[in-house]
């Protein structure tokens, strides 16, 4: 990133962004301790699975879930997993985790909620179990540190391209072929609907729909195959997947252990577009976060979806809004801004009159006032009608905005989004169409510099002041409340409505969560305790 490009060309009224994140941290803040005092289910597999549990029954549910599920029935969740599972552990003599749930799956276990001295040791257990995991994800974390001096990092803006095939094993030449191309970033899509279930399947996966199963094992195998392309490329290809859905704190874990790059990760997503419960995924999305943090993965947030439901003139201000309190969610989680993936897209009706003056002026608006974010900027969807030549010409123009207003992750455009899945030689099209966009407008950044009291400064202040208006609003009356209202994209959703509730379980006096308790007091960019990093 050059320093020209991030400089302020909008002439923002400085008092008013402070005044935004300061409205942004309000509105934030009773979710932020709705999440710090209860629990999930997804959360307590998230720790059995960070301690080293995988595996599934014969039927396929997994031994997370056997564990997670007798425990919640015989003594309930409000205490955690962690004191009656370590206490069983001693009790019973097994000798790992897995040798446990195949006992508790034959019905052979009775959990209870240790105390005294018993309570100790079990805790202690525990404890030592969470901080070996985290330690296994601080070495993937130094191992990626090491290929990127090692191999090479390469420029931004990064292309980012899916794919997704729903068979790994096809998934891994496309992925390679890809980078070939160009790609700086692999993304593979969740097969259709796997956000809804409340379990992570098992194994290397050949049948998704739409897309292909997040799985630990699909995890390692993509990983492993852009480890060895990077190295022939001479730079590192990312890999990106999705932490969202019911099971966000497990597939959070799991792409921590499997060095995975970025993860999409916002629950407002699956909140809006997929009705999971907003409580739910709340708490699930800040566990999940302080795993990213902790493994130095890049999180893209899902903004640019509300552009799909909303218009995008009249609702660019949501954008900025859930942004915002995006960052504010981030940063408590201990993500740094430069793992702050904010989304947003070139959504604008192309026929409306300057419409590309008003998407530049959105996306420099993004830019200067996130200006360390690796931003994640989304090509124009609901606007693609089938006709190929304008499709194209109109995906060259977000690659020119992207390019002109300095994002930092490119996905790129597909003339035949509006008509089918496309074809690998509309992939290589597409790919080809923003390498000539970006080696033609090199440092472009350096020189758009708008106009001031312009068309673009004037409307990007606009947006800005209106998303004061409506944060005044959402921290007057409450996130949920402005969630349940259809705010953002449109749909409503109320707080308790959805998928998931019966998940959530609120944290009784002596709740247990070692990864919790490390993840909570450590800061996860150095060794200070987290009482001293800077809010």
């Amino acid at each position: 990133m050059s320093d020209t490009a991030r400089e302020d060309k909008l002439g923002l009224d400085p008092r008013l962004v402070d005044r935004a994140r300061r409205l942004a941290a309000r509105a934030a803040e009773p979710v932020i301790e709705l999440a710090r005092t209860h629990t999930t289910v997804s959360v307590e597999r998230a720790l059995l699975r960070l301690t080293g549990l995988h595996g599934a029954d014969a039927g396929g549910t997994p031994w997370a879930n056997v564990i997670t599920d007798a425990v919640a029935a015989q003594v309930g969740l409000e205490h955690g997993v962690a004191l009656p599972v370590w206490d069983a552990l001693r009790a019973g003599g097994h000798r790992d985790l897995e040798s446990l749930a195949r006992e508790v799956a034959r019905g052979g276990v009775s959990f209870r909620l240790p105390t005294g001295a018993d309570a100790g040791t079990a805790r202690a257990a525990a404890g030592a179990a969470a901080r070996a995991g985290i330690a296994r994800i601080d070495r993937r974390r130094a191992e990626r540190d090491r290929l990127l001096r090692e191999i090479g990092d390469p420029p931004q803006p990064w292309i980012y391209l899916i794919v997704a095939t729903g068979d790994i094993h096809e998934d891994i030449p496309q992925a390679q072929a890809a980078a070939r191309e160009g790609a700086d970033v692999i993304a593979v899509i969740r097969s259709t609907g796997q956000s809804l279930l409340d379990y992570v399947p098992e194994g290397a996966t050949r049948e998704g729909y739409a897309g292909t199963y997040a799985t630990q094992e699909n995890f390692r195998l993509m990983r492993a195959a852009l480890d060895d392309t990077s190295r022939e490329l001479g730079r590192y290809v990312r890999l990106t997947n999705y932490a969202s859905g019911l099971c966000m704190p497990e597939i959070a874990v799991l792409a921590g252990l499997e060095r995975l790059d970025m993860m999409l990760n916002d629950c407002m997503y699956g909140i809006i577009f997929r009705d999971i419960n907003p409580r739910r995924t709340f708490i699930d999305q800040r566990f999940s976060r302080q795993i990213h943090a902790r493994a130095g993965i890049v999180i893209n947030t899902g903004e640019d979806n509300y552009l799909t439901t909303a218009d995008a003139v009249d609702a660019a201000h949501t954008v900025i809004v859930s942004q915002l309190l995006n960052e504010r969610f981030g940063h408590e989680a201990g993500l740094a801004d430069g793992q702050l993936g904010l989304g947003h897209a070139f959504e604008i009706d192309p026929s409306l009159p300057d419409s590309f003056r008003l998407e530049l002026a959105h996306a420099q608006l993004v830019r200067e006032l996130f200006p360390a974010a690796p931003l994640k900027y989304m090509p124009p969807t609901k606007h693609m009608t089938g006709n190929i030549f304008a499709g194209y010409l109109l995906d060259a123009f977000f690659h020119l905005a992207g390019v002109m207003t300095d994002q930092s992750i490119i996905l790129i455009g597909m003339m035949t989004e509006g008509i089918h899945t496309p074809w690998l030689s509309d992939r290589d099209l597409a790919l080809e169409n923003v390498r000539y966009v970006r080696t033609a407008c090199g440092r472009l950044a350096e020189d758009f510099v708008p106009r001031p009291g312009g068309f673009v400064a004037e409307r990007a202040r606009r947006v800005l002041a209106e998303s004061v208006e409506l944060l005044e609003r959402v921290e007057a009356d409450g996130l949920l409340p402005a969630i349940a209202d259809g705010t953002f994209g449109v749909t409503r959703r109320p707080p308790d409505g959805g998928k998931g509730l019966a998940g959530v379980v609120a944290r009784a006096p002596g709740y247990c969560n070692p990864a919790t308790e490390i993840l909570d007091t450590e800061d996860p960019h150095g060794s200070r305790d987290m009482a001293e990093v800077p809010a």
